[in-house]
């Protein structure tokens, strides 16, 4: 397997390269149009595409050999995409062209891009700094993409291709909490604060609701003034969000491998839908279908292969409930947690991580009597962690009234 790395890199670009540009994106999107339409939904094969109209869309179009290639497997790829998910392609606009190593290529020298357009082929100086140049550095990419974005700037995104590092081998375990007050909070005791982004939907959900009336409300230059500062806005909110969960996901690997560890994270799949069911206010209800956690578990995932970190998921049944001492069902309340029976009182968010780094080493390491706690009214321990090897599924209540690591 490899690991490739996307580097955005600005084009600098004068009128003439830009008419040039906008006639090879549209020209490239009304050919996927074309293809789209003239081939039946069920084929989703590239070559089979290619079979019944190469020929045809170069004559109709002017693409070359490779672009009218790329069309093609744009086209069965966002079919396959869109199959897996039970949903069809309907039209492409023209915002990205693919390139590939016989259209595309890179020059270190000078830091330029060549780029085959609709009628010849050009070569383009990029607006980079340090980092992408650190990254580009004796690289020989052979895949990009060509974009557009909405203010009009157009970029080429290079792909580059590295073999992926051998994960480190560990046996300890770094377990991560996520919520929304603690966006994650580790079994180490590092917490991760989300005040500031919640801070930030607050103020903008405020300014969103008095923007959204006055659009419907106000004069012509008005509406048009307030759509314009909504987009804004939106984006706003959006990349401080990427750039924080960057930040936190950077940071949790880094100590990860630093210290020699596996990666715990809960798998927190379908949550909204179990918890937009129960009753509640429409604030929290905006402030629970906001919350990021995909994005972070996904940055996570591709920074931990980056740096030679396994990162493995378990069940979150009952991680905030139980003691990661005695392993017996406590109380929490907000951030504290309590149990009963050893005494342990602390954060619950880092109760919470200590007990997903002990599921973490159940997952890895399967065999054995397993995990289990008790909930009767006997203050005796359960079995130590460090003597419980490990077999899980998750917690779950049986019918004889314990619950169990099962």
């Amino acid at each position: 397997m490899e690991l490739v790395l996307t580097v955005s890199c600005r084009l600098k670009t004068d009128c003439e390269a830009m008419a040039q540009l906008d006639m090879t994106l549209q020209t490239f999107a009304d050919a996927c149009n074309f293809i789209n339409q003239n081939v039946a939904p069920d084929v989703t094969s590239a070559f089979r595409i290619q079979a019944l109209l190469y020929r045809e869309v170069r004559e109709r179009f002017g693409l070359s050999a490779n672009l009218t290639i790329r069309a093609m497997g744009r086209i069965a790829a966002n079919r396959k995409t869109a199959k897996a998910i039970g949903r069809k392609v309907y039209m492409f606009h023209p915002t990205s062209v693919n390139y590939d190593a016989r259209i595309f290529s890179f020059r270190e020298r000078d830091w330029t891009v060549s780029l085959t357009l609709l009628h010849k082929r050009q070569r383009f100086q990029l607006d980079i700094g340090d980092y992408q140049r650190r990254l580009l550095q004796e690289r020989t990419p052979t895949n990009a993409t060509l974009s557009k974005d909405r203010k009009g700037r157009y970029y080429v995104h290079i792909q580059l291709k590295s073999p992926i590092p051998d994960s480190i081998q560990a046996e300890k375990f770094l377990g991560v909490d996520l919520g929304r007050r603690d966006i994650a909070h580790t079994s180490e005791g590092d917490s991760f604060t989300g005040k500031e982004i919640n801070r930030l939907r607050d103020h903008c959900a405020r300014l969103r609701a008095t923007l959204q009336h006055k659009a419907t409300k106000g004069t012509r230059s008005t509406r048009r003034r307030c759509r314009s500062l909504l987009q804004r806005l939106a984006g706003r909110e959006r990349r401080f969000q990427t750039w924080l969960n960057h930040t936190i996901s950077f940071r949790i690997v880094k100590q990860a491998r630093r210290l020699g560890c596996i990666i715990a994270l809960e798998d927190l799949t379908g949550i909204r839908d179990r918890t937009n069911k129960c009753r509640r206010t429409k604030v929290e209800r905006r402030r629970s279908n906001s919350w990021a956690f995909f994005q972070l578990r996904r940055f996570l995932a591709y920074k931990a292969v980056k740096y030679g970190v396994t990162m493995l998921l378990v069940n979150p049944a009952y991680t905030s409930s139980m003691c990661h001492r005695c392993l017996r069902l406590g109380k929490r309340l907000e951030k504290q947690f309590r149990c009963g029976f050893c005494e342990f009182k602390g954060n619950a968010d880092f109760n919470a991580a200590k007990n997903i780094a002990l599921l973490g080493a159940v997952v890895n390491q399967p065999g054995g009597p397993g995990l289990f706690c008790s909930l009767d009214s006997s203050p005796r321990a359960a079995e130590s962690p460090s003597q419980s090897t490990y077999a899980l599924k998750g917690a779950v209540y049986g019918f004889d009234g314990k619950a169990s690591i099962s």
